[in-house]
Order: C-alpha cells, then sequence, then structure tokens
C-alpha cells in the first residue's frame, strides 16, 4: 500500500519534492521539477543561492534559467530553504544533487554525499522514494548511501522507503533542455524503487526511460564521461603529432570524421570543468588496487593535463621567434571559464596556463565577460584592455564572443611582432596571418 499510495500522489502532483543541493544540477532540476507541477524546496547552505530563488536569479549561466525561477518562485511551486530538516522531512521524494568531487591524491571525496545522506536519515520515515542524482563511483549506493540511510533510521530499503540512481546528463549551458529531451537512465534499488523514480520522471523528460539495476547505472553515467574524456585525450594526441609532421590538425579531423564510423572529438588547450577528468578517476579508482589497472583511463589524464603545459610551450616558442622572452613579456589570456558559454571556472586549463606563465616572469593579464576569476593575473574589464600592449595573445576559452574578435583592431593595439596562441581554435589561421599576426594552435604550427 506504501508504493500505491506514493505512486497515486506522484500521477496526481501531490508529491512534495525536496531537491538537496542547487549547484549546477540541482537548481535546473528544482525547476524543471517545479515546472512540471510539483510543490519543490531547494536546499542548500549558501544563503546567496537561497535568497536567488525567490529573486529570479541564479548563480550559473543557463539560458532561460532566471526567468523561469522567477516565474515558478511566484507560482508558488518552487522555493529554498537552508533548514534541511525540515524540508527534508515533509517531502515524500528526495533528489540528492550535492557534490562529489575527488581529493588531491585523485581519490573520491564522498564527505558531502555522507553529510546529506545523514541529514535524509534523521528524518527518514515510511513511504519515502530518496533519489541520488550526483555521480559516484561505482557500488556507491550499495556501500555507502543505503547503508547509511537504513542503518540511521532503523528503516529497510525496499520495504520501508525505496530508492533510486538516476545520474544527470546534462550539458553546462544547455541544462534546462537536456533535462526534458534526453533519455533518462533509471536504475533502483529493487523493481519498486525502479517503479516509483519512472514515474516521477515521466511528467520530466520526454526522453526514453532507461530502467535498470544501480551498479550498472553508476557505471554507464561515468562510462559517457569517460568515453568523451579519453576521445579528446586521442584528439589532443593527434594534434601534438599533427604539430610534428606539420600539418594542419583541424584539416586531418575533419577529414577523418567523414568515415561513417569515426568522431574525433575536438583538440584544446586542456580539458576542465567538474565532471569529465573527476569522472574518470572515479571509474578507474575500484579497478587500481584489483587485478586489472585501467591505463588507458589514466594515461587519458595525463595527456589531457598535459595540453596547458603544451599551450605555454606554444607561447614561450613563438616568442623566442621574434627575439622576445617570456619574462617581462604581456601575455594575455583571453578566458577563464573551463568552456564557452559557461561561467564555471572550475578545474579550468586556464587556471595552469596562468600560473606557469607567471612562473616564467610574464606579465599576465586575462579578460572573461563571464567569470570572476583571475589566479593572479590581472583582471582587464574588456579585451581592448586586455590587448593593448600585449606581446602575445592565448585563446584559452571558446566563448562565441571571441570568434567575433576584430583581428585588425587587435593588431593595432598590440606590440610589434604580435603572437596568437589559439587554444580553441576559433581563429582562421590564414586571416590571422593576413592581418601580420605569428599564429599558432594546439593542432596547427
Amino acid at each position: 500500500m506504501l508504493k500505491e499510495g506514493l505512486i497515486d500522489k506522484i500521477k496526481r502532483k501531490k508529491a512534495k519534492i525536496a531537491v538537496m543541493g542547487l549547484g549546477y544540477v540541482g537548481l535546473p532540476t528544482a525547476t524543471v521539477l517545479a515546472k512540471s507541477g510539483f510543490q519543490v524546496v531547494g536546499i542548500d547552505i549558501n544563503s546567496e543561492i537561497v535568497n536567488g530563488v525567490s529573486q529570479g536569479i541564479s548563480h550559473t549561466r543557463e539560458p532561460d534559467l532566471d526567468e523561469l525561477i522567477l516565474k515558478i518562485s511566484k507560482q508558488g511551486n518552487l522555493n529554498a530553504t537552508d533548514n534541511a530538516l525540515q524540508a527534508l522531512s515533509e517531502a515524500d521524494i528526495i533528489i540528492v544533487c550535492v557534490q562529489t568531487p575527488v581529493n588531491k591524491d585523485k581519490k573520491p571525496n564522498l564527505t558531502y554525499l555522507k553529510k546529506a545522506c545523514g541529514s535524509i536519515a534523521k528524518v527518514l520515515r515510511n513511504g519515502k522514494l530518496v533519489i541520488i542524482q550526483s555521480t559516484m563511483p561505482p557500488k556507491t549506493m550499495e556501500n555507502l548511501v543505503v547503508p547509511i540511510l537504513e542503518a540511521q533510521s532503523g528503516l529497510k530499503c525496499g520495504e520501508d522507503f525505496w530508492s533510486a540512481y538516476c545520474p544527470e546528463r546534462m550539458t553546462p549551458g544547455n541544462g534546462l533542455k537536456d533535462l526534458v529531451t534526453h533519455a533518462r537512465i533509471i536504475g533502483g534499488y529493487n523493481p519498486e524503487s525502479i517503479e516509483l523514480a519512472a514515474e516521477l520522471f515521466r511528467f520530466v523528460t520526454k526522453g526514453e526511460l532507461l530502467l535498470t539495476d544501480i551498479k550498472s547505472a553508476e557505471v554507464a553515467k561515468l562510462a559517457e564521461n569517460t568515453f568523451r574524456y579519453v576521445n579528446i585525450a586521442f584528439a589532443n594526441e593527434l594534434a601534438l603529432v599533427c604539430n610534428e609532421l606539420g600539418v594542419d590538425g583541424a584539416e586531418v579531423i575533419r577529414l577523418a570524421n567523414t568515415h561513417p564510423r569515426v568522431n574525433i572529438h575536438k583538440p584544446g588547450c586542456g580539458v576542465g570543468g567538474p565532471c569529465l577528468r573527476k569522472d574518470t578517476y572515479l571509474l578507474a579508482a575500484p579497478n587500481e588496487k584489483k587485478r586489472y589497472r585501467p591505463e588507458l583511463m589514466l594515461a587519458s589524464v595525463r595527456l589531457n593535463d598535459y595540453m596547458p603545459e603544451h599551450t605555454v610551450q606554444l607561447a614561450v616558442d613563438a616568442l623566442r621567434r621574434v627575439g622576445k622572452s617570456v619574462r617581462n613579456s604581456k601575455i594575455a589570456v583571453l578566458g577563464i571559464a573551463y568552456k564557452g558559454e559557461v561561467n564555471d571556472a572550475r578545474d579550468t586549463p586556464s587556471e595552469g596556463i596562468i600560473c606557469k606563465l607567471l612562473s616564467l616572469g610574464a606579465e599576465v593579464v586575462t579578460y572573461d565577460p563571464y567569470c570572476k576569476e583571475c589566479f593572479g593575473a590581472i583582471k582587464a574589464s574588456d579585451i581592448k584592455g586586455l590587448v593593448k600592449n600585449a606581446d602575445c595573445l592565448i585563446i584559452a576559452t571558446g566563448h562565441k564572443v571571441f570568434s567575433e574578435l576584430k583581428l585588425q583592431e587587435i593588431r593595432a593595439l598590440m606590440k610589434e611582432k604580435p603572437i596568437i596562441i589559439d587554444g580553441r581554435r576559433i581563429i582562421n589561421p590564414e586571416e590571422a596571418k593576413k592581418q601580420g599576426f605569428i599564429y599558432s594552435a594546439i593542432d596547427y604550427e
């Protein structure tokens, strides 16, 4: 009867939902659920994020998110609080979206997830559904989440309450659309858990619901991001080979990708963000001490981590060719965000580039219209201020606005023998050379 009661609440949209963690995943998730007609309360320890919900202000750069938050919060379907226990106690369904980073030793840091589960367990009662969206190492539901919930509540998962793992499949900058259109993996503790979670997400996504067991769902999520990360590593290594051979890497990839079974990703000055690198470690971590060690995955980490250093070396070499030293040269780093069209600087390649240049004695200036961080560099207020009297311009982020750079104007502001190091391949090499630049890219030199 417990299951039927919750299913009925979900179908009538009377089930109250609490979303723990209003970060880059949690806030769009809470918003989409509220838009679907559910009463949703978001939980976060950050008072600015909590207060922003009622004002229609989000901390993420997601198209249409601010307007949607304001509209839904005014309707009363979306609220936010820092009082976790009260919100959790009143909820029928709890969705956990807290961060699961890796430590400096590259080991999974599940501290936030443990705290979230501990808070849930304090108020867990019969008939609740607990869904984890946070990305986790394999067997985390089995070895951490469910044991904490059961031990601290005295209830039995699958009988007294239900639990499911439904990983997010969002692309930053396109999160709202992805939540609605992408297929959704639903891994349940038992068949009832799967049925309940699927019933909820039918109201959210137009995509296919992929029903499976929890461990398969955990590994599948990590496999998705690891595949992309390994593919980028191959693209980066191919770019390095093309540089050595003196061929245009972008042209090579364009030609190779015309094969119907080839899809080489785009190389760049590094891979940042909170997901791809971390998830590769999460997938590899459980196997490091087993019979087989995942060499390809870990080698991809080393290769992608090398790219910011390679980018700096391109700048050093170009400066040397025009008779300049990196020491005391003004280097303009265009872009701080880890990828284009986001305001997220977590694990961004720009940090490594800037820190390395500063250690070499360069004067480093940076500009990004969406990010506040500068990692010790001087922060310019606009692109003109960034490039004025600069010896070298490094393009580190692929914001669309950067692809519209007016090279003639930039050339006039920079010093003699100006250099462009295109870490995102957004500038036409021939046009740059025509305007008088010495041009190098990750896959072109």
